[in-house]
């Protein structure tokens, strides 16, 4: 009978890794999407107008401190560019969407994400080619109103049995 090695604990950290959620958990709703959404999102990227590209170029350096995302998926729609700190939605709107029908798919659509939390900013893409420091202007102030959904704290919570001050 061949003799059994005893079993050896795992280091400090380590262990059957299958059973721990990898990266804190579950990712809030906000970040979740159906891959196939993802997947567009990527290639939309790639084929971004005029507007579009001038306009990511100044909101991928963060101004005012919020940070953006492009082709942004939520819901199923892809927003052309978001604040998730401000729950801001930025939609660069060409000529396409005073014809037809979009009016009222984009009311349904700025609908079904303010359910969500999220405000749509709607900016003409001529307005983008016209002024672009004037539309950043008005960006930040939109996600400076909306103001951050979680504010820093003061530090760590007050132990048991301490009495809670105010900052000066």
């Amino acid at each position: 009978m061949a003799e059994e090695s005893p079993q050896i604990p795992p280091r400090n950290g380590e262990g059957d890794r299958a059973a721990k959620p990898r990266g804190g958990g579950v990712p809030p709703p906000v970040l979740r999407a159906p891959i196939k959404d993802v997947r567009r999102a990527r290639v939309d990227r790639k084929n971004m107008s005029l507007p579009e590209v001038l306009l990511w170029q100044v909101l991928r350096k963060a101004p005012g401190g919020f940070k953006f995302r492009r082709q942004n998926p939520q819901l199923g729609y892809r927003l052309d560019f978001a604040c998730l700190e401000a729950r801001l939605a930025i939609e660069v709107d060409g000529e396409a969407h005073e014809r037809g029908n979009r009016p009222a798919r984009d009311a349904v659509r700025d609908q079904r994400l303010a359910e969500i939390g999220f405000s749509t900013l709607r900016i003409p893409a001529i307005e983008i080619l016209k002024d672009l420091d004037a539309v950043i202007t008005g960006i930040v102030a939109a996600c400076r109103e909306r103001g951050p959904l979680h504010r820093p704290s003061g530090g760590p919570p007050p132990r048991s049995g301490e009495d809670f001050k105010e900052a000066p």
